[in-house]
C-alpha cells in the first residue's frame, strides 16, 4: 500500500496532466514530478503537445542535476521507444534518478517497457500508486488504445424536468451564459464534435470552441445527405466530416459512407473511421435521437449534462429511445462530479461497472 508522501506526490503530478488536455492528441497526458534526494520537489513537467517534450523529459530540465539520487512520479509508465522524442526510460536512468513511481502501466505495445528497461539499470520501480484517479484522468487515450476507438462523451443541456427544447421548439438559450461557455472549454478539450442532421437543420450551430488551441473535427451524422450547402457546420472555421448510408450522393468532399441500420447508420464503423484519422476523443452533441443511438450501442464512455433551475413539462426531451423497454435495462451511471456552474449544475457520470444480470452495458 503506498504511503501519504506518494498518494500527495502523484496527485500533484495526475493534476499536471490535466494540464495536456486537448493538445496531446494522439499522444496521452502526462504528469511528472521530481523530487531531489532530499524528497523536496526539484522539478515538474507535463506533455504539453504531440511531438514534443515527454513530461518526464521537461521535469527533468526543471530538476537539472537535483534529480540524482531522487525519485520521480510519473502517471503513465515511461515509454521506452524512440517516436518524435527518445525514451523516457533512457531519459531517466541517464539523469540519475534511484527510484521511479508509477500510476498506469503503458497499454500500448510499441511503448511499453519502460519500467523493465529501469529495473534492469538498477532503479527502483513502484507501481499502482493512484491508478484509478490517473485512470479517470486518462481515460480518453486509455479507452483509444485499449478498445480501438475514441472515447465517446455525451453532452447535453436541460431543465430540472429533462427538457432540451420548449413545446414550439426555442431552445436557446436553457442554460446560462456560464454553462455554455464552460461547454466550449469541453470541446477544447475533445478532437472531435458530433451532431446529427436533425440538429443541423433546427439550429445550425458551427460546432466550434472558443478559444481552441487546435482545429476540432466536426462530424455531422447525416443518413440521407440532407445538410444544406450554405450550414454552418461546412464553413472555413473548421474541417467536416459527413457520415452517410451507404449509396447516398452528396457533394462534399470528406464524406464517409456506411452501412445503414434499423436506428441509423452504422456507430461501430463510424468510431472505426474515427479511430483510423487518430480521433482519441469524440463529444456527442447530437439531439435525443442520435444520443439514444449512441447509448443503445453501449458506445457512451461519459455523460456530461448542465442542468437549469428550470421547469417546462412539456417539449423535447433531452435524451430519445435508448433501447430501454423495462427497468432492469436501465443505463445506471455513477457520479463523478457534481459542481455549479453560473446559476446551473454541472454533472459528470460513468458506466457502471456491469453486473452478471446486465446484459446491457456489455462492451
Amino acid at each position: 500500500m503506498a504511503d501519504q508522501p506518494d498518494i500527495a506526490q502523484m496527485r500533484r503530478a495526475v493534476a499536471l496532466a490535466a494540464r495536456g488536455l486537448g493538445t496531446t492528441s494522439p499522444n496521452p497526458i502526462v504528469g511528472c514530478v521530481i523530487l531531489d534526494a532530499d524528497g523536496e520537489v526539484a522539478g515538474e513537467g507535463f506533455h504539453e503537445y504531440a511531438g514534443g517534450p515527454h513530461a518526464e523529459v521537461n521535469a527533468l530540465r526543471a530538476a537539472g542535476e537535483r534529480a540524482k539520487g531522487g525519485t520521480a512520479y510519473v502517471t503513465l509508465e515511461p515509454c521506452d521507444h524512440t517516436g518524435r522524442t527518445g525514451p523516457c526510460s533512457l531519459a531517466l536512468i541517464e539523469a540519475g534518478v534511484a527510484r521511479v513511481v508509477v500510476a498506469v502501466p503503458d497499454p500500448n505495445p510499441l511503448a511499453s517497457g519502460g519500467a523493465e528497461r529501469l529495473r534492469r539499470h538498477g532503479i527502483r520501480v513502484d507501481t499502482g500508486v493512484l491508478t484509478e484517479e490517473a485512470e479517470n484522468g486518462n481515460a480518453a487515450w486509455l479507452t483509444f488504445v485499449r478498445r480501438r476507438r475514441p472515447y465517446v462523451t455525451w453532452k447535453f443541456a436541460a431543465t430540472l424536468d429533462g427538457r432540451s427544447a420548449a413545446e414550439d421548439g426555442t431552445s436557446k438559450w436553457i442554460t446560462s451564459p456560464e454553462a455554455r461557455a464552460d461547454v466550449h472549454r469541453l470541446r477544447a478539450e475533445h478532437d472531435a464534435i458530433l451532431a446529427g442532421i436533425g440538429t443541423v437543420l433546427a439550429d445550425d450551430p458551427q460546432l466550434t470552441a472558443r478559444p481552441s488551441r487546435k482545429p476540432l473535427l466536426r462530424v455531422v451524422l447525416d443518413s440521407d445527405g440532407r445538410t444544406p450547402p450554405g450550414a454552418r457546420v461546412l464553413d472555413s472555421a473548421a474541417p467536416t466530416l459527413i457520415a452517410v448510408a451507404e449509396g447516398t450522393e452528396i457533394s462534399h468532399p470528406d464524406v464517409v459512407r456506411l452501412a445503414r441500420t434499423p436506428y441509423g447508420i452504422d456507430l461501430d464503423g463510424l468510431l472505426a473511421e474515427l479511430y483510423r484519422r487518430q480521433v482519441v476523443s469524440l463529444l456527442v452533441e447530437g439531439g435525443p435521437v442520435v444520443a439514444g443511438s449512441f447509448l443503445r450501442a453501449g458506445l457512451v464512455d461519459r455523460v456530461v449534462g448542465y442542468l437549469a433551475p428550470a421547469l417546462l413539462g412539456s417539449g423535447a426531451s433531452a435524451l430519445g429511445s435508448a433501447g430501454v423497454a423495462t427497468l432492469a435495462q436501465t443505463h445506471r451511471l455513477i457520479f463523478h462530479d457534481i459542481s455549479p456552474v453560473g446559476p446551473d449544475l454541472r454533472l459528470i457520470a460513468r458506466p457502471a461497472p456491469p453486473k452478471e444480470t446486465d446484459v446491457h452495458w456489455n462492451r
